[in-house]
């Protein structure tokens, strides 16, 4: 159960606490190996079945700098990055995930990310010249949760080019700002990446204390990776942050100018998890990218955290916009260090699609209030209600 004696109702319609009042009835064993010291997310590796089709989306479209590239793999970069990359593509057969990359503070981190998981009984694997170009001695590892995760500390520097605006586009992608990752036991997962250093800033619950989804930070802002309920493991998305809104619409715009709308997924919106402003697209093999801007800083000891109730329809969108059912349902596999994709979980504890009756059917903004939502808003969320 959910103890909301320890937690505050802002006027915002969440409760805030101290600490995550998330417990985990199965957690991952606490290894007495120290975890090593992340600073935040820095690549991912993704696997594309058409790598001219994906260059043509992440750069054309999205506008990300190509650093370098070969036959089967383009490394990309956002705009105010310095290391290598924030992506690398990779020809492959099967679409997915093959590494969610850190960068730890220093070489000494690699020697307790090694101990660290090999006390947990995992495979791990170390190569003193990096698995990617660009990058240094690393750590891969297949994490408790069935998920690929790289340590690295080296990196080549490339040129920042915040201050080249002349490459800029209306919706230049600046930083890369986050993973989201599906998995089957929310709790266990956030119990697991507190382990790691991991804090969480906010997260979804019911009041019988069902973990939907929890938001978990490294650098000062929301987060550097979430985790979400669903069949798992695999990825959700991978998140680019842009300056304003505007660049943001205009990345909509372009989509449209291009006869390619289709690949505009759901938003542009506002969430209410994080407070940014988000846009949610489908790349050629279906891989999910959000592009992102405005959430807030979290860098303080006591930065207070967030729980939403998951019957609040303006939790995934501040404006209460309905969520699109392939956004609960769909998301990337991802792969073990020999390129197999690992096997899927199905999840066992409610699915936060079920309790919101699809997309978001039903649900209400004001609880107390539930039988003054409008008429011309009951049910207008459940799409069969539409067709």
């Amino acid at each position: 159960m959910t103890d909301r004696s320890t937690m505050t109702k802002t006027s915002s319609g969440f409760f805030v606490s101290a600490e995550a009042p998330i417990v985990a009835a199965n957690p991952v064993a606490t290894p007495t190996s120290p975890a090593p010291d992340i600073l935040r997310c820095a690549y991912m590796e993704l696997v594309v079945t058409d790598l001219a089709r994906s260059r043509k989306f992440y750069v054309d479209v999205l506008g990300l700098t190509v650093t370098e590239e070969d036959d089967t793999t383009v490394y990309l970069r956002s705009l105010e990055e310095f290391i290598h990359h924030n992506l690398v593509l990779r020809q492959g057969p099967v679409a997915a995930v093959a590494a969610f990359s850190y960068r730890v503070r220093s070489p000494e981190d690699l020697d307790r990310a090694v101990a660290f998981y090999t006390e947990l009984g995992c495979d791990v694997r170390r190569n003193r010249d990096g698995f990617t170009k660009g990058i240094g001695d690393s750590v891969r590892v297949v994490d408790p949760l069935g998920f690929p995760y790289e340590f690295f500390s080296e990196t080549e520097h490339v040129e920042r080019l915040a201050w080249r605006y002349d490459l800029y586009t209306p919706g230049a992608l600046v930083r890369l700002d986050h993973f989201n990752q599906v998995t089957p036991d929310v709790p266990r997962a956030v119990r697991h990446y507190q382990d790691l250093g991991f804090r969480v800033t906010e997260d979804i619950q019911d009041a019988d204390g069902t973990v939907y989804a929890a938001w978990m930070r490294r650098k000062p802002t929301v987060h550097d990776t979430a985790t979400t309920g669903g069949d798992g493991p695999r990825m959700h998305h991978v998140a680019f942050s842009t300056h304003e809104k505007h660049n943001i619409l205009a990345i909509c715009d372009k989509l449209g100018a291009l006869r390619r709308s289709d690949m505009i997924e759901r938003g542009p919106g506002r969430h209410g998890v994080s407070n940014a402003f988000y846009l949610y697209l489908r790349d050629p093999d279906g891989h999910r990218v959000e592009i992102y801007t405005q959430d807030y800083y979290t860098g303080d000891p006591d930065n207070p955290v967030i729980t939403w109730d998951v019957h609040d329809n303006q939790r995934r969108d501040w404006w209460g916009t309905p969520v699109v059912p392939s956004w609960y349902t769909d998301a990337s596999l991802v792969l073990d260090l020999d390129g197999n994709p690992q096997p899927v979980v199905a999840r066992t504890d409610t699915s936060e699609m079920a309790v919101t009756i699809g997309a978001d059917g039903f649900s209400y903004t004001r609880a107390s209030e539930e039988e003054t939502l409008p008429d011309g808003k009951k049910g207008e969320y459940k799409l069969g209600n539409q067709l």
